[in-house]
């Protein structure tokens, strides 16, 4: 059995179409295969962001010794676990290589390369387990994908690996806490509960499992059940330029595309990914046989237009037998592009990436239409057939539906006046565009604000020929819309939306900001004026996006303003000892105006302290507030930040050491400063202080919580110790009390006022909330609900994301992809929050990851007591977890 089923995976996998699955010139999976770049460990770093930002992220990232795994040893215990590896998750942006990924491992496998301990490997995708509806066993389900072994009735025995392809696709619900429980192989039940099962280990316990996920889905199963983490981070640059090698034929085209990608950073950035390395190829393959050598692309909007371009060339060379010179807007060509444009952006609004006939009908398109398109834009949209023939649909790539999206935007405007967006004018669409993206918090639509901004531009609109009708050009519209970006870029506060709006400015081909700066930087002359925040911001993008040249960027040559860089707030930023390195140089330097730095909640340790105390013990260093709070310092630090403020009496008036460590000793030391008049210090907290302080992260903050039974509403059912609450229909025998809320809600016990940290676990929709003792209780009206008055705030759970209220006004929501294709979701939230500093933290619990939800800034007057709440969908509940 096993060697028919090598010689069938052998046949399935040995080929692999770049960016297509069912047409066009087949190559060899061996022949092109460029090993990927995985590490062991999910990032702990905010999460909440567009893919591509994801990726652009990495590059800016400190470096961190981590682990690399060779895709054939993805189950090989590394130095220091002993214990097996059962399950393995392995989580990557769209196109990065997941699929391609296991098809190499179970190439390898069934070629008696790899692994070949395994006695049976069953590679299964999420898009045809939606499909199936049917009731089967678990052998019953191999049987039915893998015909081969049907002979076999039993697997306990033996040596499987299982591969589930595509979490982030999957419409099963994947109820972990509600699905019955399941040990028997032969006994059929939903597709569901074999998955939970079998990945809980209650079915073939000594099975391995290799699940593969975008990052927005991961936490659809639990950590409990994972192994270990994996992470994909897509090709570096070596590695990219080892693809291009392989990709072309003569040395000296492929020496000029590494060349040509470099001088662009967003080309440069997208090329992390297989699949764009493959757009680019495509894209300058065509381009090189014309004999006028056209310039490449330089933006993403040029290149996905050029690659639309080629793909209807193709359509009308192969399917309809013209030549080559023959005009490729023909009006068949035309309409697939608006059907397909339609799909691409009604189903981006919706974040969904594949589509089931369902799908196609609520947008209006006809199923034999979508299969035509598919068979002919091979490149750009595909179908896909499960085992029954059921048909699933995609674009090749997310970025190729954010594209066709803007472009439908675009057309739609251009051919009928109508704005998808807001307003009416071509100016209002362009800046509610902005609007939008900017308003979205995980950037969801970063990279279609890009394209749309780049469709703007005349120089791209004569690309798209005949799909377009005539308009006058607007040069004027488009230094309107050039200077909102700007005007955006001076109001914003987050770094990551400014760098998007850098590169829609690229997009727009307005490089003057940058260039601006890029000018005063090399002639030395920021220090003869003040910046403004957008030249800032501007200044801010140079230093994270340039490869070469800015390494070391020497803060003191450039910032001789008196206010340029007075307040370092850098709480709860995952620095490491390197950036105290850096703070330290700043510190020292001789015209540094800073005055305020804040680096609490940051993992410092002592090590990094004592790095910093070589830049306060400077004579240069002027800096007079300085807070540590929760830094994991011990005694070490301690005496190291006494020394240097002996060595450097004159400046530093306020020092916050709280929920550290600091030992009775240099407690003394440091009190010893206070008193001393020679020393300018005056204000010194260390309390609360402990060893119970040195836990890393925000846990260290953790508080236990108990319900108070006098609020607790009629309906809702306590279990577990009270620490459990559910939404039930019964009424329960609760005695009258004034604090019993008439709504579905409760409050805990104690008022919190100093720094607290909990978590708890979701299911339905629930109100995760701190109030006021205040709150009204009776009545069921907005004063009473946690998050529609002025006495609380709430973030609301529910399948569809996360929603945050604060004193009666919706702050911001949340989507999460993973959850809209489940009836009855779950999830793990943890909530933070620091009374005396005015912050409430929300954040999403993923792989014992904390993901950054929302942060709230604010002044509380009195006590917050953590509180939960339900609506009227009855079987949700809560439960309170030990962090």
């Amino acid at each position: 059995f096993q060697q028919i089923l090598k010689s069938n995976m052998k046949k399935k996998f040995q080929h692999v179409f770049e960016g297509i699955t069912k047409s066009g010139n087949q190559t060899f999976l061996n022949q092109i295969y460029t090993e990927l770049y995985i590490t062991e460990g999910g990032s702990g770093e905010v999460n909440n962001e567009h893919e591509v930002r994801q990726i652009e992220s990495l590059s800016w990232k400190p470096d961190r010794p981590e682990t690399t795994i060779r895709h054939g040893d993805i189950f090989k215990s590394s130095p220091g676990r002993d214990e097996p590896i059962r399950t393995v998750m392995t989580k990557g942006v769209a196109g990065i290589g997941k699929t391609v990924l296991t098809q190499k491992f179970t190439l390898d496998w069934a070629e008696d390369q790899t692994n070949q301990d395994i006695q049976f490997m069953f590679p299964f995708t999420f898009r045809e387990l939606n499909l199936l509806k049917e009731q089967f066993s678990l052998v019953e389900l191999v049987h039915h994908f893998f015909s081969e072994t049907k002979g076999i009735s039993r697997f306990e025995e033996l040596k499987v690996v299982f591969i589930f392809d595509g979490l982030d696709e999957s419409r099963l619900p994947l109820d972990f806490h509600n699905n019955e429980i399941l040990t028997d192989v032969t006994k059929s039940t939903s597709v569901d509960v074999l998955l939970t099962n079998l990945i809980r280990g209650n079915l073939l316990p000594k099975a391995h499992l290799w699940i593969t996920t975008r990052p927005a889905a991961a936490n659809r199963i639990p950590a409990e059940f994972v192994a270990m983490m994996t992470e994909i981070r897509g090709f570096t640059d070596p590695q990219k330029d080892e693809y291009f090698t392989k990709r072309f034929r003569y040395k000296k085209q492929a020496r000029m595309v590494i060349s040509h990608i470099k001088k662009s950073r967003s080309l440069h950035i997208m090329c992390h990914i297989p699949i764009f390395c493959w757009i680019t190829a495509t894209v300058v393959e065509d381009m090189l046989k014309k004999k006028d050598g056209e310039d490449l692309p330089k933006t993403l909007t040029e290149m996905y237009i050029h690659f639309l371009v080629v793909q209807t060339k193709l359509k009308v060379i192969k399917y309809d037998g013209g030549a080559e010179t023959d005009s490729h807007w023909s009006p068949e060509s035309q309409k697939m592009i608006e059907s397909l444009g339609k799909l691409a952006y009604e189903q981006l609004m919706k974040r969904n990436l594949i589509f089931y006939e369902s799908d196609l009908a609520e947008c209006g398109i006809d199923i034999r239409a979508a299969s035509v398109c598919s068979g002919v834009f091979t490149q750009i949209f595909r179908e896909e057939r499960g085992l029954y023939q059921n048909k699933v649909f995609c674009f090749v790539h997310l970025s190729v539906q954010e594209f066709l999206a803007a472009l439908h935007v675009h057309l739609t405007f251009i051919k009928s006046g109508v704005n998808l967006s807001h307003g009416s004018s071509e100016t209002e669409m362009y800046q509610s565009a902005v609007d939008m993206a900017l308003e979205s918090p995980d950037g969801h639509l970063d990279l279609f604000l890009r394209f749309l901004l780049g469709l703007s531009l005349e120089t791209n609109n004569r690309w798209l020929g005949g799909l377009m009708t005539h308009r006058e050009k607007s040069l004027a519209t488009n230094k309107v819309t050039t200077q909102y970006v700007k005007d955006k870029i001076n109001d914003q506060k987050c770094v990551e939306k400014s760098i998007n709006l850098f590169h829609c400015l690229s997009e727009l081909n307005d490089q003057s900001l940058v260039e601006e700066i890029q000018q005063s930087l090399s002639t030395g002359s920021l220090s003869a004026h003040q910046l403004s925040p957008a030249q800032w911001s501007a200044l801010q993008f140079i230093l994270l996006s340039t490869d070469k040249g800015l390494e070391i960027f020497d803060l003191k040559k450039y910032s001789a303003s008196e206010d340029a860089l007075q307040r370092l707030l850098l709480s709860g930023c995952n620095l490491s000892e390197r950036s105290c390195e850096a703070l330290s140089s700043l510190l020292s330097s001789t015209t540094s105006s800073l005055r305020d730095l804040d680096l609490s909640n940051n993992d410092l340790t002592d090590s990094g302290v004592k790095l910093l105390c070589s830049g306060l013990m400077s004579p240069d260093c002027e800096l007079e507030i300085l807070r540590l709070s929760g830094c994991l310092i011990t005694d070490e630090g301690c005496a190291a930040l006494a020394s240097a403020l002996t060595m450097n009496p004159s400046h530093l008036k306020e020092l916050d050491l709280s929920y550290n460590n600091p030992g009775e000793a240099e407690k003394e030391s440091l009190t010893a400063i206070l008193k001393n008049p020679s020393f300018k210090l005056v204000s010194l907290c260390m309390e609360p202080a402990g060893e119970t302080w040195l836990i890393p992260g925000l846990r260290k903050y953790s508080c236990p919580l108990t319900v108070d039974l006098n609020t607790v509403n009629r309906f809702l059912k306590l279990s577990d110790k009270n620490k459990k609450v559910t939404r039930v229909e019964e009424e329960q025998l609760y005695p009258d009390h004034p604090d019993r809320f008439d709504s579905y809600q409760l409050l805990c016990t104690d008022g919190l006022t100093g720094r607290c940290y909990w978590e708890v676990e979701w299911s339905g929709r629930v109100y995760i909330s701190v109030s006021y003792s205040g709150i009204k209780r009776k009545g069921d009206n907005d004063d009473s609900w946690f998050g529609y008055n002025d006495n609380s705030s709430s973030l609301i759970c529910s399948d569809d994301g996360y929603t945050i209220w604060l004193n009666s006004e919706k702050k911001a929501f949340i989507p999460v992809p993973s959850f809209s294709s489940s009836s009855f979701v779950s999830g793990r939230v943890a909530v933070y929050v620091d009374c005396p500093a005015g912050t409430l933290s929300f954040y999403r619990v993923s792989s014992d990851t904390l993901i950054h939800l929302y942060t709230f800034n604010t002044k509380f007057t009195e006590p917050l007591y953590p509180g939960f709440g339900f609506e009227y969908r009855t079987g949700s509940w809560m439960s309170l977890c030990s962090p």
